[in-house]
C-alpha cells in the first residue's frame, strides 16, 4: 500500500484538543502515513522573547544563526516529541526524528537573487529508503524539517520537505494541513485547481502570504510522480475535502 503523507503547519501544535482530534484523524486513515510538522508561531514567539524581529521572504522564514538555534530547539524538541506522545498515546507506533537523523534530509542554504537567506535552506537530496523501512515495521514517522548541511544544519521550510519526501517515498497522495479549509476564492473553498489557474491567482493576489509556497510545493509534488496534493485544513482531512492540485 502506497503511503499517505501528512504536513501539519504549527499553528495550533500548541493546543491540546486539536494534538488530540489531529491523532485520531491520523489513525483514522488506516493507511501507512509519515508526519511532517512545522512550529513557525512558536519559533516566532521565542524570537520575540529573545528580541529578534521575524523576517520572511513569500512566506519563507529568514533563519539567522540564533532563530537556527531557536528552530531547532523548537521543532526538533519541544513540538516534534509533543506530537509524537499525542500519536503514541491514540495508539500509533510514533517515533521522532528531524531532517538530519540518519541524513534523512539534505540541505544547502536557499538562494534567492538580492537576498541572504542565512541559515534557511532548501532540499538537496532524500533518503526516502530510511522512511519506507519505518513504515514497513508499522511505525509512523513524526518528521521535524531541520536538515542537515555540510557545515550546518538548515531550517527549511516544512512545505518544501514534505514535498521532497512525498517524491522520494512516492506517495499517493499529500495533504498539507493548515488552518482553512483549502484555497480560498471569494470564500468559496475551491475543489479542484491546475497549474495554470494556480499561478493566475498567485499573479492576482488571491493566493498570498504562507499560502505561496504550500500551493508551489503542491505543483511540485505533481511534478515529481505523487498521485494527488491536497490544502485542507482538519476537518477537510477527515471528510476528504479541501483543494485537490491536478495537472
Amino acid at each position: 500500500m502506497q503511503p499517505t503523507l501528512v504536513k501539519v503547519s504549527g499553528h495550533e501544535l500548541d493546543d491540546p484538543a486539536y494534538l488530540t482530534e489531529f491523532a485520531a484523524a491520523i489513525k483514522s486513515l488506516n493507511t501507512p502515513t509519515v508526519v511532517v510538522h512545522g512550529g513557525g508561531a512558536e519559533i516566532t514567539a521565542m524570537q520575540k522573547v529573545m528580541g529578534i524581529e521575524p523576517r520572511y521572504l513569500d512566506g519563507v522564514r529568514i533563519t539567522d544563526r540564533d532563530s537556527l538555534r531557536i528552530a531547532e530547539m523548537v521543532m526538533s524538541g519541544s513540538v516534534n516529541k509533543r506530537l509524537v506522545r499525542c500519536l503514541l498515546n491514540a495508539g500509533l507506533d510514533a517515533f521522532g526524528m528531524s531532517g538530519v537523523d540518519r541524513g534523512l534530509v539534505r540541505a544547502r542554504q536557499m538562494q534567492v537573487a538580492g537576498q541572504d537567506m542565512g541559515f534557511t535552506g532548501e532540499v538537496v537530496s532524500v533518503r526516502g529508503e530510511v522512511v519506507l523501512s519505518l513504515l514497513e515495521q508499522g511505525i509512523t514517522p513524526v518528521i521535524s524539517p531541520v536538515s542537515l548541511g555540510e557545515e550546518t544544519n538548515f531550517n527549511v521550510n516544512a512545505d518544501h520537505v514534505a514535498g521532497a519526501l512525498a517524491a522520494a517515498i512516492n506517495a499517493n497522495r499529500v495533504v498539507f494541513l493548515t488552518n482553512v479549509e483549502g484555497v480560498l476564492v471569494d470564500s468559496e473553498v475551491v475543489p479542484t485547481l491546475s497549474p495554470e489557474q494556480t499561478q493566475k491567482l498567485i499573479g492576482n493576489g488571491t493566493i498570498f502570504g504562507g499560502m505561496i509556497p504550500k500551493v508551489k510545493t503542491a505543483l511540485h509534488a505533481l511534478e515529481t510522480g505523487v498521485h494527488s496534493a491536497v490544502i485542507t485544513n482538519l476537518k477537510g482531512l477527515a471528510s476528504q475535502g479541501g483543494t485537490v492540485f491536478a495537472k
